[in-house]
């Protein structure tokens, strides 16, 4: 387990002992003595077969390996989707079209940017800023639904669009693994995997680490490419009946230079709006005009 490398003899509490490890971090019977299970258990547990341990005994490991709240969550979500054997599960059933009509009047109704995403990043909905703020990330996905993590790892723009860019990716391939772990008979999910695994090597390098990230509230820096610097503040809300969808809002210190940015936002917004809403105008009278005769 990646995680057991991380944690030295000191850090578990055990006693010193002079001389050369042949291993980083603890060894497996290590962690099988501090967590109060066999050897053969853990070793089992270690290489995929978690469907048999109990919450204490995830608990227990947790401690010795000293996981976070999202690293155990993780944990748990890997025991509860695989049998004692270590296969997968069948897949958790998903309602096909999670974005109805007063979840996006809910979104319309916001005065700050937001959209609604799932566990894979794909962007489902958003109101008129959020849009505005993704406007990028959009266009950037003209054959397929718009993919937080595609962007970040595919597209050169996201380079400049977010200011630290290696922080932003840690956290996307962190929440992706998150999400493996909580369906992993999830098809779009693997196929998005290996796909970027394919076709970023960066993306690949991250994902061997096995960090785990929920993606719940934060900070984002963004660089937008037409009103500027953004310092803004993210939450994350579970949609009720749909814990696997949410709808995450962006807001900024009240009094601050991005408060500021984001009513300049929200104006440019409505210009780009009413700019598409006249080009579609003139495009339907000109379809309905009549074809001059021959």
């Amino acid at each position: 387990m990646d995680r057991r490398a991380r944690i030295t003899p000191e850090q578990a509490g055990l006693p010193y002992v002079g001389g050369r490890r042949r291993v980083p971090g603890l060894r497996r019977e290590e962690v099988a003595m501090l967590a109060g299970v066999s050897v053969e258990y853990y070793t089992r547990l270690e290489r995929g077969k978690l469907g048999s341990a109990s919450d204490s005994v995830l608990e227990a490991i947790a401690g010795v390996l000293r996981l976070n709240d999202d690293e155990y969550a993780h944990l748990r979500d890997l025991a509860r989707n695989v049998t004692p054997t270590g296969r997968v599960r069948a897949p958790h059933h998903q309602r096909a079209n999670p974005i109805n009509d007063s979840v996006q009047q809910v979104l319309d109704s916001m005065s700050v940017p937001a959209v609604v995403q799932n566990e894979r990043l794909d962007m489902l909905a958003a109101n008129r800023m959020g849009r505005a703020l993704y406007s990028d990330l959009i266009a950037s996905s003209p054959n397929h639904v718009p993919n937080f993590a595609r962007y970040a790892f595919l597209d050169p723009r996201s380079e400049s669009f977010y200011e630290d860019t290696d922080a932003s990716r840690d956290l996307i391939v962190a929440a992706l693994r998150s999400a493996a772990g909580h369906d992993p008979a999830d098809r779009a999910l693997t196929e998005l995997i290996g796909s970027l695994s394919a076709c970023s090597q960066d993306f690949a390098k991250r994902w061997a680490k096995h960090n785990v990230q929920r993606h719940s509230r934060g900070r984002k820096l963004i660089n937008h490419p037409f009103i500027g610097r953004l310092d803004l503040e993210y939450n994350d809300f579970a949609l009720p009946g749909n814990p696997d969808i949410s709808i995450v809002t962006y807001t900024a210190a009240p009094g601050s230079a991005s408060a500021d940015s984001l009513t300049i936002l929200d104006t440019w917004a409505s210009t780009q709006e009413e700019s598409v809403k006249t080009l579609e105008s003139q495009h339907e009278r000109g379809t309905n005009e009549p074809k001059p005769s021959v």
